[in-house]
């Protein structure tokens, strides 16, 4: 009897056993399938809480921050390398991205990193210049020696805001704490309401010296080929205006009497045209490759 009942009592721990490896099988299979099936644009992950971040980071917050923009900047040059290759086509996850750089800040309000990426990317390519408004905004309060975010700033309420008074502000404040007259000037020609696409221009160029990511690097070089072919455009459609007294038909006509001395490309894959008002418009209408599917 004794025998008989150690053996149920040895039978019944590896019954529940078994029974809990069918079940681990049964939900880790399925799973596991969808984690290599589903597509790369859910893959960056989950953000806990920064609250939770603050207190199981420690000492080492700048060391968890600096990993987030790092998930971010390997995220985004994935993506940006696929597509290169043709590997695929999915938009990028900006509200995750946005998510992991406002946590690093939290964790770490020096990381530079944090707010160039936000500024780089998500400002051009998402379109969330409330989003990178407030992260600068913030960093403004403990970076109070850096001239990037007061640059920041006053380009986005500029071009992307159109609030010249405020742009001309925060131009002020980057030329003060640089020393640039270029930042003076800015802010001198934003007050005065002057045209956008020669300080973009200006603004790209300076953000693409300064670039660290090669992703980010060939993003803002992209884009700023593509301004440079516009102005390019529409030098030579003020030049037949002044000439003519009307604005030209077409950016053909340009090209046919000799005002635009060849056809600028578009590196996003577009056709540049001009609208009725002689605005200098492309049918890629700037998007990023990693945008395109």
């Amino acid at each position: 009897m004794a025998a008989r009942s150690k053996t149920a009592g040895l039978a019944r721990p590896l019954a529940v056993a078994c029974l809990l490896i069918a079940c681990y099988g049964a939900l880790i299979v399925p799973f596991t399938t969808y984690m290599s099936n589903k597509p790369f644009v859910e893959k960056l992950g989950y953000l806990p809480r920064v609250e939770v971040l603050q207190v199981i980071s420690a000492d080492q917050k700048q060391v968890v921050a600096e990993g987030l923009v790092m998930k971010v900047l390997m995220y985004f040059g994935g993506l940006v390398a696929k597509e290169k290759t043709r590997q695929l086509h999915v938009p990028a996850d900006y509200m995750t991205m946005s998510r992991l750089l406002h946590g690093s800040v939290k964790l770490d309000p020096y990381n530079m990193d944090a707010y160039y990426f936000a500024q780089s990317i998500l400002v051009w390519d998402a379109n969330q210049i409330k989003i990178a408004n407030d992260l600068l905004d913030y960093g403004m309060k403990y970076r109070t020696w850096d001239w990037f975010l007061p640059f920041f700033m006053g380009f986005n309420y500029g071009y992307f805001l159109h609030d010249y008074p405020q742009a001309g502000k925060y131009y002020m404040k980057a030329g003060q704490l640089s020393g640039n007259d270029l930042f003076m000037n800015l802010a001198s020609r934003y007050l005065n309401e002057a045209g956008q696409n020669e300080l973009a221009i200006a603004y790209l160029k300076t953000m693409a010296k300064t670039a660290k990511n090669r992703a980010v690097w060939e993003t803002l070089t992209t884009r700023l080929k593509s301004l440079e072919a516009i102005r390019s455009i529409e030098q030579a459609r003020d030049a037949y205006q002044r000439a003519t007294g009307h604005q030209p038909a077409s950016v053909e006509a340009l090209l046919h009497s000799g005002y635009l001395k060849a056809l600028p490309k578009d590196p996003y894959g577009g056709t540049f045209y001009l609208e009725p008002d002689g605005k200098v418009k492309t049918t890629s209408n700037f998007f990023s490759t990693v945008n395109k599917k």
